[in-house]
């Protein structure tokens, strides 16, 4: 009776994290599966199409230049945001004067809200009455107003704002990293004559590695994912060409913006984001694959 009763006082612990699993994580995953082969557009009748919407999605162009604008985006992001946040960690990790100040500010970025973060730097590149226009305008650097937001700059100018979001989260996970390599190390290479150069690439870089493989993976889903930022800054645009696919996947339940010539299908829009998942998936599955490759060469 005794062991019952410890065994339901355990599970009274675990009861309120299963129920919100169940709820907003289980079901609503179950409830999208079955609706990937329903025509439904929110509302009215729900006719069962099979794998008619996989067929509609084989053959829509607009969702695969979202995946190659994903693909686009997290390279941009993923090869500067992490060599930057090495770099930063590295020089914060010294006995710098202010350091704890630094790496608070660097961090900032990553305690505030992506939205609000999206709308300032949308009043910084606003190609009209921007910020940065106006002061690069003010100082003769240029003669007319750089169109940031416009078809050739958009991705790049999101580029940067996903960066800046990004680098001090990682730059933090570094710094633990380089904590824990000993200090015995570093001492030892100098007596041997080693350089900084050389101290950087042969001890610290190796001895990061189970940290850089975490890090990467992270980076490689979140900028897969990420399209909160796109949404604030361009909603796709101009043209598609910051489309990403979680974005694309979200329009098809939220077509809330006004130039939108989407409208709302529950159905399709499953089939969309089980799609995107299983890129994702897929992607991240090439990385651990590859990743225990390399330790078993290294």
């Amino acid at each position: 009776m005794t062991s019952l009763r410890k065994l339901g006082e355990s599970y009274s612990f675990i009861l309120p994290s299963l129920i919100f699993t169940l709820v907003l994580g289980i079901y609503p995953i179950v409830w999208a599966i079955r609706y990937m082969f329903y025509d439904y557009p929110g509302y009215g009748e729900e006719v069962f199409i099979g794998f008619g919407n996989f067929a509609s999605l084989m053959r829509d162009e607009a969702y695969w230049n979202s995946v190659v604008n994903t693909a686009v985006y997290a390279m941009g992001k993923i090869i500067i945001t992490i060599p930057l946040s090495l770099i930063l960690a590295v020089i914060l990790n010294k006995g710098l004067k202010g350091k704890n100040f630094l790496r608070a500010i660097y961090f900032m970025p990553t305690v505030l809200s992506t939205a609000v973060i999206s709308i300032v730097f949308f009043n910084i590149f606003n190609s009209y009455n921007g910020i940065l226009n106006q002061f690069l305008l003010k100082y003769h650097i240029i003669s007319k107003s750089i169109d940031w937001l416009g078809p050739d700059l958009a991705m790049v100018t999101s580029i940067i704002v996903a960066i800046w979001g990004a680098i001090g989260n990682y730059m933090l996970l570094f710094l633990a990293g380089l904590q824990n390599i000993p200090d015995d190390v570093y001492e030892s290479a100098s007596l041997d004559g080693a350089n900084a150069s050389q101290k950087f690439f042969y001890i610290t870089i190796p001895m990061l590695g189970p940290v850089l493989q975490m890090i990467i993976m992270l980076a490689i889903t979140i900028s897969l994912k990420g399209y909160e930022s796109i949404m604030v800054l361009t909603e796709g645009g101009p043209i598609g060409r910051t489309e990403v696919m979680y974005l694309y996947v979200y329009r098809m339940f939220f077509p809330i913006s006004s130039s939108s010539t989407m409208i709302q299908q529950i159905g399709y829009g499953s089939a969309v984001g089980f799609m995107s998942a299983i890129i994702v998936g897929l992607i991240t599955l090439g990385y651990f694959w590859l990743s225990k490759r390399l330790n078993r060469i290294f």
